[in-house]
């Protein structure tokens, strides 16, 4: 049997390990594409459901809830905002704007995405 410490870190929120997840979805998807429109309901859905597909492989203790917004690259602001009463310990947020400005690769010009993912531990 498992002590309570490893059990406790394994069902831990892990901003990084989502972050990963995120990253591969939408550098492996969008990286090339142009921004289209009538395409963008279709990248969204693809994106949410992939992200959420990764997160529940890994199989930890957790309700997820994945959103993504695409946006046009023409020259408009976005603002957005979070906001969450939970267990600060286990539960987890994570936002990511994608591309990154300051990526080393060659960024995709023409459109952001930003995905955010919630994670809330349910007790087995």
């Amino acid at each position: 049997m498992e002590d309570g410490l490893h059990s406790s870190e394994e069902s831990a929120w892990a901003g990084e390990e989502v972050e990963k997840m995120i990253v591969e979805t939408l550098d492996g998807y969008l990286k090339e594409l142009p921004y289209a429109e009538e395409s963008v309901p279709h990248w969204i859905n693809y994106i949410c459901e992939t992200v959420m597909k990764k997160l529940n492989d890994t199989r930890k203790p957790f309700k997820y809830i994945v959103s993504a917004v695409i946006m046009q690259r023409n020259g408009a602001g976005i603002h957005s905002a979070t906001s969450c009463w939970w267990d600060a310990t286990n539960d987890g947020v994570l936002t990511y704007v994608w591309p990154k400005e300051k990526s080393k690769d060659q960024v995709n010009k023409t459109m952001q995405c930003m995905v955010t993912v919630v994670g809330l531990e349910f007790g087995t």
